[in-house]
């Protein structure tokens, strides 16, 4: 009997893994290495009493951390209401077309009602055809937008 993929939010022992599959989810689309300390950067915003991240886990048969989704809850000005963005989502190469891609989404989707909220964005890249493929095998629709970043220096570093 096969078994179900799990999906979890993470726990604090999941940073390490998690910042592994970041590093691979960073190298997968080409962009540039993130500095040193990933998970202890993380920790806090993720863990806070009132954090407004949740990163949820796609969990092999054998108990492996094989995916991850990171959400956020964010607004829409033009909508006047709140949504779920998906910052990222990814898979471990070997982990892909064995359902954990759909099992992390319906988690996705779970996290959304549970924080009631009605919609769920994110983007990807243009040149990610897998990616653009399943979600629209999902029913998702794409929007044609380009997204941009402007670093800002602070004090903070």
């Amino acid at each position: 009997m096969e078994h179900m993929p799990v999906v979890r939010r993470a726990r604090v022992g999941d940073l390490p893994r998690l910042a592994e599959l970041m590093r691979e989810h960073i190298g997968y689309e080409k962009s540039a290495p993130r500095p040193p300390g990933l998970a202890e950067r993380l920790g806090p915003q993720l863990f806070a009493e009132d954090a407004r991240m949740w990163v949820l886990l796609a969990r092999t048969p054998d108990g492996e951390s094989a995916g991850y989704a990171a959400c956020s809850a964010e607004f829409s000005f033009w909508d006047a209401g709140h949504y779920l963005h998906m910052d990222c989502l990814y898979l471990a190469e070997e982990a892909r077309g064995h359902g954990l891609g759909a099992a992390l989404m319906d988690g996705v989707r779970e996290l959304a009602r549970e924080l009631g909220l009605g919609q769920v964005q994110w983007q990807t890249p243009d040149w990610n055809e897998g990616a653009i493929r399943f979600y629209d095998r999902l029913g998702a629709t794409g929007l044609p937008k380009r997204r941009y970043g402007l670093p800002v220096a602070t004090d903070a570093g």
